[in-house]
């Protein structure tokens, strides 16, 4: 299997990312206008070391260990031919939001400094985890399963890999080689990567190369050292605007943004346009999944020039509404209170 040694397969275009070292971030802005999914060339990327170059022809999927009965290796080939399925899933870095625990709650955490654009939904295709896992007979004594990246090693801590409970292996978690509508692209995971309905994104390990079912529950670096009890995505809204964007006085124009929760479907969306002194209710359209995000939008005139912070706040089926403040998490994780987005009222 080749490697690669450059960090991202291809440049990334400033209008589309702002870049943070081997990762880089969805401008929120590059969304405005389009559809449901984000495009491949928007989606962003995190890597903890490099992008692999892997050759699907001799690439394989090992499933093993001592919580199965027949060990095996699919190929490409054989997982391509296999029943397919195809989800539309948003997959967000577990530190997505991180930099307003500094700029909004003036209580920074270590850690790439994301704004709101380490997510993407996409419509991946592939083969359900479950299928696998029933071809090699998972006993009934199986508590965990690990699948590991084929990327290069992370300092000393080896490829990244994270458990995940085999319950949830066997439910909703896809063996995904398309992402909307065509091969993974090398920095998403090519030839095949896991995608993890809800939960963060860690645990939609790309580059997939090995999958361990054990007896035991398993520890590594990826949910001790971090990420430690991070599993399921909070409720985040974000708007389709430039940060710090420059709006015509009085003109009629329609706010737009999406929102999202790892615990169900948004149920209700409110728009603040002063700063958080009144709330407006946000019309829904589009799809409304229980794994993706709701877009949303609702109309404004501006009437006075100046700067105004936009504010949104969503709540989801569970109940859950974002806060409008919460407290530091020491690694940056799970930020999800209301962010003010700043903006600017001009004449002309």
């Amino acid at each position: 299997m080749k490697q690669a040694t450059a960090a991202i397969a291809k440049p990334l275009p400033d209008h589309l990312f702002r870049v943070h070292g081997n990762s880089a971030e969805m401008r929120w802005e590059s969304m405005a206008g389009l559809g449901y999914h984000t495009p491949n060339d928007r989606f962003f990327v995190r890597n903890h070391t490099f992008t692999p170059l892997i050759d699907a022809t001799t690439w394989r999927l090992n499933v093993h260990g001592a919580g199965v009965r027949r060990p095996r290796e699919f190929s490409y080939d054989e997982l391509r031919a296999m029943p397919s399925r195809t989800y539309d899933v948003a997959i967000e870095c577990a530190g997505n939001g991180r930099r307003f625990y500094r700029t909004q709650q003036h209580d920074g955490a270590p850690g790439t400094q994301w704004g709101l654009g380490a997510i993407g939904v996409a419509r991946w295709r592939g083969v359900p985890l479950r299928h696998l896992l029933n071809e090699v007979g998972v006993l009934p004594g199986a508590v965990d399963v690990l699948p590991t990246g084929l990327d290069a090693p992370f300092e000393d801590h080896g490829h990244v890999r994270r458990p995940l409970p085999v319950d949830k292996a066997m439910d909703d978690v896809l063996v995904a080689y398309e992402m909307n509508g065509g091969p993974l692209p090398p920095d998403h995971g090519f030839p095949v990567r896991l995608v993890v309905p809800g939960w963060v994104g860690i645990a939609s390990i790309k580059w997939l190369g090995d999958i361990e079912v054990s007896t035991t529950e398993l520890f590594t670096p990826w949910n001790t050292v971090f990420y430690r009890d991070v599993t399921t995505q909070p409720v985040k809204s974000a708007f389709e605007l430039e940060w710090n964007a420059r709006v015509p006085l009085g003109s009629p124009r329609v706010l737009r943004g999406r929102s999202w929760s790892g615990h169900g479907r948004i149920v209700r969306v409110e728009v603040s346009l002063d700063g958080g002194l009144t709330w407006r209710q946000a019309e829904h359209h589009g799809q409304h999944l229980v794994s993706a995000w709701l877009p949303w939008h609702i109309e404004w005139a501006p009437q006075r020039t100046g700067t105004r912070l936009l504010m949104a706040r969503a709540t989801d089926e569970t109940g859950a509404t974002q806060p409008l403040t919460i407290p530091r998490h020491p690694f940056g994780y799970h930020f999800d209170a209301v962010v003010q987005h700043p903006i600017h009222v001009v004449n002309g």
